[in-house]
């Protein structure tokens, strides 16, 4: 097994198509961050309440989102091989599973209220969870519809037209939410339900503008053929695809339960919470675009059959990935109450707050490296081991540790964010030292059209 230390040349190819994809994770996680801004200056309960549904609305897409992320491997080896009928095929199956996956997840936001309700948490916030999950519930098909387009886009490096459509989404998004929370416009106040709707409406607005802005390249995979709609290809690329929605799923649902468990705690506790975690997601859509970009340029070696390159591609995603985080930590350790400021006017909720945020900078350099690591090891293939490591790391270690912390010792929030950082650091461990076998093991291209791979 030779070593093959990454070159200028790949940190440079690794930068053109990981900037554009960081920013458009940026602006896509920017709209939840511009509904809890905007909410958080109603009521500590309305912010509470939108975080809420933050949560429980992002683990019903997580899972459709997981499934269309197995487009990734698919169609980027199939451009390392310059297969175009293979990533037209490819690209209506994510849409059939898109339509599929839409209606589900709107069945599965009915019984919001019910759930929360059981869970513990307090009626006022509740309520404005309920009102904003609902409102969002019609239109996840456009959402899983533009996941779709965008991973098979960006295989091809063609980022542009995303980064476009987010932008615009964002811009309509922020006045629309601004309007209906409020009630500018002649239109009534409706508090959290109206950052629902203003959600809810961005998402058809964002597909229409990518497919808009990339219709000659999307066109092309619309002329469907009758390979596509054969069942077994089919089922192939959902097997591959349901450890990584496996995965996500048991990742976010980790944090969902310390969610939970902050609601429990109180409206601050819970306002608190939201706070540190949407800065530390924001911070995590650099690794996490690194991460999609280091699996696009090691998937697009193999399909062209150069191992080397996809090696030093791995070694280059993961140096930059952590090394961002690492930076990212000490901004997050060394201003914690100014960020905390951004978010809430409430001084209790600001001062615990600024308790958290350390210990999310601490977090984030673990989390930045599980997450490249997960790329990377989508690009080969191998989505199977992220889902063992996360249910192990966060499951049978972090939660517990967690609860122990938190609960048992009486440390509070600041002991369940501890618990966290335990389980995120076994994670990120396992899955380096995964990487280091997996990538150095023979690579061979996916195929999903019969049963050898």
């Amino acid at each position: 097994m030779s070593f093959h230390p990454p070159t200028p040349h790949d940190f440079r190819r690794l930068a053109a198509l990981a900037i554009p994809v960081v920013l458009a994770q940026l602006g896509l996680m920017a709209m939840s961050v511009v509904d809890t801004l905007i909410v958080g200056r109603v009521s500590p309960a309305a912010l509470a309440g939108v975080a809420l549904g933050n949560v429980y609305g992002f683990c019903v897409a997580v899972f459709g989102m997981g499934l269309l992320t197995a487009l990734d491997p698919v169609v980027s080896q199939a451009v390392g091989a310059g297969d175009e009928p293979a990533i037209a095929r490819s690209v209506q199956r994510g849409i059939l599973i898109s339509l599929g996956m839409g209606l589900l997840a709107g069945l599965v936001c009915l019984p919001v209220r019910v759930l929360l309700t059981s869970a513990g948490q307090y009626p006022e916030v509740v309520d404005g969870a309920v009102a904003y999950v609902l409102a969002q519930a019609p239109t996840y098909w456009a959402f899983f519809l533009f996941v779709a387009l965008r991973t098979s886009l960006q295989a091809g490096h063609i980022t542009r037209p995303i980064v476009w459509s987010i932008v615009l989404a964002n811009v309509f998004n922020g006045v629309v939410c601004w309007g209906l929370v409020f009630g500018k416009f002649g239109t009534p106040a409706l508090g959290p339900l109206g950052a629902g709707i203003a959600t809810a409406l961005a998402r058809v607005f964002m597909l229409g503008t990518l497919v808009a802005f990339a219709w000659p390249r999307v066109r092309p995979w619309l002329r469907w053929t009758p390979e596509s709609l054969q069942l077994a290809p089919l089922r192939r690329l959902v097997a591959l695809g349901l450890p990584i929605a496996a995965q996500y799923e048991l990742e976010f649902a980790i944090f969902a339960a310390v969610a939970l468990l902050m609601g429990q705690l109180g409206p601050v506790p819970a306002a608190a919470h939201q706070i540190a975690l949407n800065i530390a997601s924001v911070t995590f859509m650099v690794p996490l675009g690194v991460s999609i970009a280091g699996s696009v340029l090691v998937g697009q070696a193999i399909g062209a059959g150069d191992a080397a390159t996809a090696r030093r591609s791995a070694l280059a995603a993961l140096a930059a990935g952590v090394g961002v985080m690492a930076l990212s930590a000490l901004v997050l350790r060394a201003i914690p109450r100014l960020l905390a400021r951004a978010y809430s006017p409430d001084l209790e909720v600001v001062a615990m707050a600024a308790t958290l945020i350390p210990i999310a900078g601490v977090f984030q350099v673990f989390d930045g490296t599980q997450v490249v690591s997960i790329g990377l090891l989508r690009g080969v293939g191998d989505t199977r081991w992220p889902m063992i490591a996360n249910f192990i790391g966060y499951w049978l270690v972090g939660l517990p540790v967690s609860l122990w912390f938190g609960m048992h010792l009486g440390w509070g929030p600041v002991g369940l964010w501890w618990g966290l950082v335990v389980g995120l650091a076994l994670v990120a461990l396992v899955l380096v030292a995964r990487v280091r076998v997996r990538l150095w093991q023979s690579l061979v291209r996916l195929d999903v059209e019969s049963r050898g791979h």
